[in-house]
């Protein structure tokens, strides 16, 4: 390496040294907040800590008593898994069905492009509460709106049965954030392969099977990692709505993570818990990149 510097010319070495000085705050904030708690997260996991007295090296008793001995890690890790098979296909599917929308040839459509977008940007705890206003079982909008037509509505947040679809359905709410990389993907698309199709008398549908669909499994992919890792993270929801519950059935694993850390301070357990989070969300990521072989579609130059 000091070989490979000597032989660089003076202005070479200036340009090195003046690239490692721009990235150096990055690298440093990289180090710090991120390479920094990960490796102190996994020492704690092995240690029995509760910030009142110095961590006790405890080897794999957290892990032993959360595979074990814990039915709350169990239940959230079941609650979150759910929320993800739930919420993943809604975000994908409705991401895409709008970005098409917003892809047509219509007279002020930047506008409508902002005003779907503004919604990914909102502070969640701003959305989530007006979700609880809007499906509150007694006066909120949409159950208002169903009596008027003569259908009860259910009790959304506060039913068991309701309370995890209805988590899934706040997440329809910023699609806007997802269909603006559709649309990047779809206006990627030679415009030339639709109009050989419709020469060919290919028909809508034909045209979007053939020809959008499979030009389109980049941004697609793309988007199934960032969804799926954002969706294993979720948080605010059962934080500012439902606490957990009812009767734990939106117990998230970030929030049983908080419970442990901020409420009982077991941070050596909380500190393994967030391990196995990391693990899972790893072990989910690299199963879709390996299937991606098979579905995803790189045009050739």
């Amino acid at each position: 390496m000091f070989t490979a510097w000597r032989s660089l010319s003076p202005r070479a070495r200036r340009e090195a040294i003046e690239g490692y000085i721009s990235i150096a705050p990055w690298i440093i904030g990289f180090l710090a907040f991120t390479v920094g708690p990960l490796l102190a997260s996994v020492y704690y996991g092995f240690t029995e800590w509760t910030i009142t007295r110095p961590p006790q090296w405890i080897g794999l008793e957290n892990y032993a008593r959360m595979f074990t001995r814990d039915p709350l890690f169990w239940q959230a890790l079941k609650v979150t898994s759910l929320y993800v098979l739930m919420s993943l296909p809604l975000k994908l599917v409705f991401g895409l069905g709008l970005s098409l929308l917003l892809n047509l040839k219509l007279h002020g459509m930047n506008l409508f492009r902002t005003i779907f977008y503004i919604p990914a940007v909102i502070s969640g705890v701003a959305v989530a509460l007006m979700w609880m206003w809007l499906l509150q079982p007694d006066t909120g909008v949409i159950n208002t709106l169903l009596d008027m037509v003569g259908i009860k509505g259910p009790g959304w947040f506060w039913d068991p049965i309701w309370a995890l679809p209805s988590v899934a359905l706040m997440g329809v709410w910023s699609v806007g954030g997802s269909a603006i990389i559709y649309l990047a993907g779809l206006q990627n698309i030679p415009p030339h392969l639709y109009e050989a199709a419709m020469l060919d008398g290919a028909n809508l549908w034909k045209r979007f099977w053939r020809i959008t669909l499979p030009l389109l499994t980049p941004t697609i992919f793309f988007l199934l990692v960032i969804e799926l890792i954002d969706a294993f993270k979720i948080f605010t929801q059962a934080f500012v709505i439902t606490k957990g519950g009812p009767l734990k059935a939106t117990y998230f694993y970030l929030f049983y993570f908080y419970e442990e850390a901020f409420r009982n301070f077991n941070m050596g357990y909380a500190s393994a818990l967030a391990l196995v989070l990391m693990a899972v969300i790893m072990v989910a990521t690299l199963l879709v990149n390996y299937t991606s072989k098979h579905w995803v579609y790189y045009e050739s130059a």
